[in-house]
């Protein structure tokens, strides 16, 4: 059964991306458990806006990969001829 529309193949292809994901909701976590350097509101926002939009771009651009390599497989026929 294909996860959002993405077959076993194509997951394997988007753990590059997958892996940096995972390192930043690790971060985005730990800093909210565990401010180590305090609460400053322009610090902390600044902080947490770098790793929010960083994550939501690089989930964002996962996705578009793995419809480019789901699209793309169809053309292995006619360049193999």
């Amino acid at each position: 059964m294909p996860l959002l529309g993405f077959d076993k193949d194509t997951w394997l292809d988007l753990t590059v991306n997958i892996i940096p994901l995972a390192i930043i909701g690790f971060f985005i976590v730990a800093f909210l458990v565990v401010p180590s350097w305090g609460v400053d509101p322009v610090f902390s926002g600044l902080q947490f806006a770098l790793l929010v939009s960083m994550f939501v771009l690089l989930a964002i651009l996962t996705y578009y990969a793995g419809r480019a390599i789901e699209g793309g497989e169809g053309d292995e026929e006619t360049v193999a001829e």
